[in-house]
């Protein structure tokens, strides 16, 4: 039985709430914590043009934001509009799927100054500097104040009015993080912008993050910043892509398999230059590393989609995180085929990061001093200090010395075979150290993509059910799954409509042998819901052809002659994705010489 609430009438009064407690509604939907608040800050500064942007926080930014910008500023009029709901400059109001601006809502600052303490200072071009100031959805009036250029807005007391929202928050450091990896976002999709992030808790003045402005065009210049959020080693295992479809364009950077992580942690998604995390962006990101990577492998990139602002609608959310495509499927489609295909490109190569690991299990503990070592010597002293060291080398003067030539193959990206060891590792030579190959992973791999190749030129044969599969399911899903029909049909898997929310799976793929029908297609919805399309038909038709390779493929424990072991490294050279296996694991190691010499001290 429901307990009355005494707060609600026998004949409940229908009134206009206050514009406080509109803009602490608001507040609840914009600014769920402090790294929300930062993001609309910074955000207000990008669009207003500023090339550096200066964040400080204290206590996780509970108590302390203050954002400085050298942007156009605002004038003494603008300042109270801009406390006003839904006051803005970005848009007129008259279309609002032709945004070109990160904010537009006109919520972020009455909604800060409903629940904290909010001072704004401000001066713009050929104007007075002023500030105002507002707590509590209390506004005071516009004052005289000393700034030379742009806007200075400082956040006090995050949720002073509201404090049991603060109950909600989590630890400092907690809090601290979640600012720093908004900066971060924003930092990339602004690369010819300075950012600085400092934290002033407990009277300090520590610089978290910084990112000085780069310079040249805007690939050098994405790369350059990439490399000081990311770090160095993503720079440099990172393939440029650069793609564009029926008006969307694509560009950024992705990682090569080989450089992937457990979690989905290191996915930046941008639109318009406005991080998103949109479910279907990151479900085509996954898609297109599918046969690269393991389930439990992550892909690390930063993508960004370009396009007309009518062709995407960011008015979803009031924090602006999601969007909606008018045409989703071009989007997804851009993503997976230019990914599948800067992958491929870049043909054998394997990350650095996979030889460092190797250096580290291997390098040993430095116990004495190292050494001077002399110069290495030329190819014509070894060859000569070589015949010197033979067996029945004469010292007279008709003795003649020959020098020894390498291999030519030496020469060639992964150098040619000189040992074979344990039944499973090739070691070769190439010009500048060695490459130590993984004999079965690398060649299950060229089998597989013998076998992708294959299934592309002759199709997917389909097998015919001697009594179609009725499945029962829901209108919706049903008409779901009509609506793919056709691209299912591609993949041998042939269904109809069977009355009702019924259908009748009539064939399906051959390759997969004999199948349960039903669980296949529950998976198939499943990836609707969560994707938006499905590529669970192609991904075990894929997965059953990785189980061929291996199985065609070279064994471990087997012996290979010298012919052999240099054939498969010249077809490693020219097959696509050949430095990793099917499950993302590197194929080969390589090694330079200076690290092996590292190795034993001998630098």
């Amino acid at each position: 039985m429901a307990i009355a609430d005494p707060q609600i009438q026998p004949h409940p009064v229908i009134r206009q709430l206050d514009d406080a407690a509109i803009n602490r509604i608001a507040a609840g939907e914009v600014l769920e914590r402090p790294a929300s608040a930062v993001k609309e800050l910074v955000e207000n500064s990008i669009d207003a043009g500023a090339t550096r942007i200066e964040v400080v926080i204290a206590d996780g930014g509970k108590t302390l934001i203050r954002v400085t910008d050298d942007g156009c500023g605002m004038t003494p009029t603008d300042l109270p509009l801009a406390l006003s709901r839904h006051a803005t400059s970005k848009i007129d109001g008259s279309d609002l799927l032709n945004i070109r601006s990160f904010g537009f809502r006109g919520e972020a600052l009455p909604s800060l100054g409903a629940t904290g303490r909010l001072t704004i200072t401000s001066r713009a071009k050929g104007a007075e500097a002023a500030m105002i100031a507002v707590a509590g959805g209390q506004v005071d009036g516009v004052k005289p104040a000393a700034l030379s250029a742009g806007t200075v807005i400082e956040l006090r007391d995050m949720f002073y009015a509201t404090p049991a929202r603060l109950k909600f928050l989590r630890t400092d450091r907690a809090e601290a993080q979640a600012v720093t990896d908004v900066v971060k976002r924003l930092a990339m999709a602004e690369p010819f912008v300075t950012f600085i992030l400092r934290d002033a808790s407990k009277g300090e003045n520590r610089t978290v993050f910084r990112a000085d402005a780069e310079t040249g065009d805007l690939f050098d210049a994405l790369h350059g910043r990439l490399r000081s959020v990311l770090g160095k080693d993503f720079a440099e295992n990172a393939l440029r892509i650069d793609t564009q479809r029926e008006g969307f364009h694509l560009t950024g950077y992705a990682a090569l398999p080989t450089y992937s992580r457990g979690a989905a942690v290191a996915q930046f998604l941008f639109v318009n230059g406005r991080p998103v995390r949109d479910k279907m962006l990151l479900g085509a990101l996954r898609a297109a590393y599918m046969d690269v990577l393991s389930r439990d492998r992550h892909p690390v990139a930063a993508l960004f989609v370009d396009c007309d602002p009518t062709l995407v609608d960011v008015n979803v959310h009031p924090a602006k995180s999601e969007v909606r495509f008018r045409d989703p499927g071009t989007v997804r489609g851009l993503i997976v085929s230019g990914l599948r295909h800067a992958l491929a490109d870049a043909g054998h190569r394997a990350s650095t990061t996979v030889a460092n690991a190797t250096l580290g299990a291997i390098m040993p503990e430095q116990t004495t001093p190292r050494v001077y070592q002399m110069d290495r010597p030329s190819f014509s002293a070894r060859s000569m200090t070589f015949q010197a060291q033979a067996p029945g080398f004469s010292e007279a003067p008709s003795a003649r010395i020959e020098p020894v030539l390498e291999d030519e193959t030496d020469a060639l990206p992964l150098g040619a075979a000189r040992a074979q060891v344990h039944e499973n590792y090739i070691i070769a030579q190439t010009e500048k150290g060695i490459v130590i190959v993984d004999q079965h992973a690398a060649h299950e791999r060229l089998v597989y993509e013998k076998l992708k190749t294959q299934m592309a030129e002759n199709g997917v044969p389909a097998q015919a059910l001697l009594i179609p599969e009725i499945i029962e399911l829901s209108d919706n899903d049903a008409a779901q799954l009509l609506e793919i029909a056709d691209d299912l049909a591609k993949f041998g898997l042939t269904i109809e409509p069977f009355g009702g929310g019924a259908i009748a799976v009539r064939e399906t793929p051959a390759i997969l042998g004999e199948v349960n029908a039903t669980a296949m297609i529950k998976d198939i919805l499943d990836e609707l819901a969560d994707q938006g399309d499905s590529a669970s038909v192609q991904a075990r038709i894929e997965a059953i052809l990785s189980r061929v390779a291996c199985h065609g493929s070279i064994r471990s424990g087997r012996r290979m002659q010298a012919a052999e072991m240099n054939a498969l490294l010249r077809e490693m050279e020219a097959t696509p994705l050949s430095g990793q296996c099917n499950h993302g694991r590197p194929t080969y190691v390589e090694l330079k010489l200076a690290d092996i010499e590292r190795l034993f001290g001998r630098t």
